[in-house]
């Protein structure tokens, strides 16, 4: 049964933007814009002490894990956007990360989006039951939220919004036809969106607070490499680069790295890679140290083109007619056993088992929207999504609420790739989803 819809609307408080400073239409705006739109950003490092390590097989840190939140408010209420640089996150862990923002920061539970960056250079978050290390490993997750939305709340402000577009080629298919069936490589020929959307939000100085980017890749330029010397590295691999780059040009600017269409999509160089030979054989071959160069490049590419696009954005106030809204609600789909896949085959079963509920995360700001569900979507599902968007500009986001594994569209199970194996969905959940998303974002432009 589908749940009943939520909706928390803030409605930006009426604003004119003048040109030049200190004239009484500016005072004006200013004071119509402080009754509106505000935001707060912040970041702080995991820090995982070397007492810690190993953990979950990880031996070394590489570059800091963070968790960056975003703050929106509008009159008495506030939304909370938390994004972690982890692989995924137990439940566990995000009802203690949203207790603390609901305690630092006034956010109503059910008004915090939590999600991850989906590298896959950071050790899984298990139960805190589970070992020692892994109770240490969430209280140093739960002291980064605490710095981080303490800077966001310190750091509310009046703000302005704007979205832009650009281009990056640093994603490429993942799925590959060998000698045995489809498996695990780079598909050059295969779908793949290698657009970027990214988000401005400046204070009224026209000074930048956040830059969000939406990037359809998964971050796994380091994933299972392993170094010369034996040991495996924590980083927050291509998310993380490519956050950096975009921090390091904006002094006071959080950078979040918003995981798009991740299912199908692996960054186009790894350092351990799938090859496929003349005779459609496939191995693995690891470039080991090497691979950090892969990973600085390939984040510095998507961190330019996105400062790029962020520079050609000119930020406006929010109106009346453009409001703040964020919107829950779930579909019911068709569920199957989740499978394993260690190679590629020829044939599997499919069969539907059940039916589970996917809940659907909905956060408008003006004339953007943000969309995401837990599952790993393909290309062509979040395209589909973005195409019918009544939205100009929409994100299509995968791995909220924890993530989960894959939700394939039907051409996956027509190959059986490893989305369509490695998938606890049926066929045609994706289609339902993308289709559930179009109604709501139809209902919210109405």
């Amino acid at each position: 049964m589908t749940a009943a819809l939520t909706a928390a609307t803030l409605s930006t408080g009426t604003a004119a933007h003048a040109s030049g400073t200190g004239t009484a239409t500016d005072a004006a705006a200013r004071a119509a814009t402080d009754t509106g739109l505000k935001v707060g950003a912040g970041r702080a490092a995991i820090a995982i002490p070397a007492s810690l390590l190993p953990l979950d097989g990880f031996t070394t840190v590489h570059d800091d894990l963070q968790v960056r939140i975003l703050l929106l408010e509008n009159g008495a209420r506030r939304v909370a956007l938390t994004v972690l640089d982890l692989t995924s996150i137990s439940a566990e862990a995000i009802t203690a990360v949203r207790a603390i923002i609901t305690k630092a920061a006034g956010v109503a539970s059910a008004d915090i989006v939590v999600t991850v960056t989906h590298t896959f250079s950071a050790p899984h978050v298990q139960a805190a039951s589970s070992s020692t290390g892994a109770a240490q490993y969430i209280e140093q997750i739960k002291q980064a939220t605490t710095s981080a939305v303490t800077t966001a709340v310190g750091g509310l402000t009046a703000a302005r919004v704007g979205y832009g577009t650009g281009t990056c080629d640093v994603n490429v298919n993942r799925d590959v036809l060998t000698a045995d069936g489809w498996w695990l490589g780079t598909g050059e020929a295969g779908s793949s969106d290698k657009s970027v959307g990214v988000t401005r939000f400046d204070d009224l100085d026209g000074n930048p607070i956040a830059v969000l980017m939406n990037y359809n890749v998964q971050s796994s330029v380091m994933m299972e490499s392993v170094m010369a010397d034996g040991s495996l590295p924590i980083s927050a691999d291509l998310a993380g680069a490519a956050a950096r780059h975009v921090e390091n040009q904006y002094d006071s600017a959080v950078g979040f790295f918003l995981v798009g269409s991740c299912g199908d999509q692996a960054p186009a160089f790894r350092a351990k890679r799938y090859t496929i030979d003349k005779d459609k054989k496939w191995s693995q071959v690891d470039a080991q140290d090497a691979g950090w160069l892969l990973l600085t490049v390939q984040g510095e590419r998507l961190g330019t083109e996105v400062v790029r696009v962020s520079e050609s954005i000119r930020t406006t106030a929010g109106s009346g007619s453009s409001p703040v809204r964020f919107v829950t609600d779930s579909v019911t789909v068709n569920t199957m056993a989740s499978g394993h896949p260690t190679g590629p085959t020829t044939s599997y079963d499919f069969t539907p088992s059940g039916t589970a509920d996917v809940p659907i995360w909905v956060l408008q700001v003006g004339d953007g929207v943000f969309v995401g569900v837990s599952p790993e979507l393909s290309t062509d599902t979040a395209r589909g999504i973005k195409e019918h968007s009544p939205f100009p500009h929409t994100a299509v986001m995968s791995m909220l609420e924890g993530g989960a594994k894959n939700m394939a569209e039907a051409r996956s199970y027509a190959r059986i790739t490893y989305e369509a194996m490695d998938s606890s969905y049926a066929q045609g959940a994706a289609e339902t989803v993308a289709a559930k998303i179009g109604t709501m974002l139809d209902a919210l432009r109405a």
